[in-house]
């Protein structure tokens, strides 16, 4: 994925990679037949919009869009992050936060369609479900209220170390871990303040990982990427 003139050169890294129970076209077959249950009717109406057109200077590299993922293999069908209009605004605030420090923010996943939790539930041994959303209950990426994302250098435009990499499924992506590098430990927890003074909370397993804090009030989605773009030009 090539970066934009002012963002930030996207290095390849180490990859975490999980050895899938399914192939990748099982896989997508039992994600394309999966129904999503009735969930409980939520207090607010759904409101995603493109992240990047309520702030052009929050850079993407959308990994499910691409091979460069735990699975290997892409899942969705173009590099595009959707938040909740709400949360797209406070997402905003914390990139501006993020430079008076030196940095900009790097969004790695926003909205998730729900059937591609299915697909991640379905694809990781149970020793790992930690690390992906339930389909039962619906995810706080399924609701446009989650983003996973990371800190890079505006002067250097280098992603910066973190104590693990994105979507590391083991202790060192936890935010309490305290091995490995100590400054990279400082650049994590810096993330995690700039996001809580921004109204997200962080979640315990995956330093990345950052919840809206009103997520409980949206609902659980299952519109693919072309249909939100399609209900925001309305």
């Amino acid at each position: 994925m090539p970066a934009p003139p002012s963002g930030p050169v996207l290095e390849a890294d180490d990859l975490f990679r999980v050895k899938s129970r399914l192939a990748p076209d099982a896989l997508r077959a039992l994600a394309a037949q999966a129904v999503m249950p009735a969930f409980a009717p939520a207090p607010r109406a759904a409101d995603l919009v493109d992240v990047t057109q309520v702030d052009p200077a929050i850079a993407l590299d959308i990994r499910y869009a691409c091979s460069r993922n735990f699975l290997g293999f892409p899942v969705y069908p173009a590099a595009r992050a959707f938040l909740q209009r709400p949360a797209a605004l406070a997402l905003s605030h914390a990139r501006s936060l993020a430079a008076r420090h030196g940095y900009g923010l790097l969004v790695y996943d926003a909205y998730r369609p729900w059937h591609v939790t299915v697909l991640f539930r379905a694809a990781v041994p149970e020793a790992l479900h930690e690390f992906v959303g339930d389909p039962a209950t619906g995810s706080r990426h399924n609701r446009g209220c989650a983003v996973d994302l990371t800190l890079w250098d505006l002067a250097t435009r280098c992603v910066v170390p973190m104590p693990s990499g994105f979507d590391e499924m083991t202790p060192r992506a936890h935010v309490g871990y305290a091995g490995g590098d100590a400054l990279a430990r400082q650049r994590r927890d810096l993330l995690a303040r700039i996001m809580q003074e921004s109204g997200f909370v962080p979640l315990a397993e995956e330093w990345w990982h950052f919840d809206f804090a009103d997520w409980a009030d949206y609902p659980v989605l299952d519109l693919s990427f072309d249909a939100v773009a399609q209900a925001e030009k309305k």
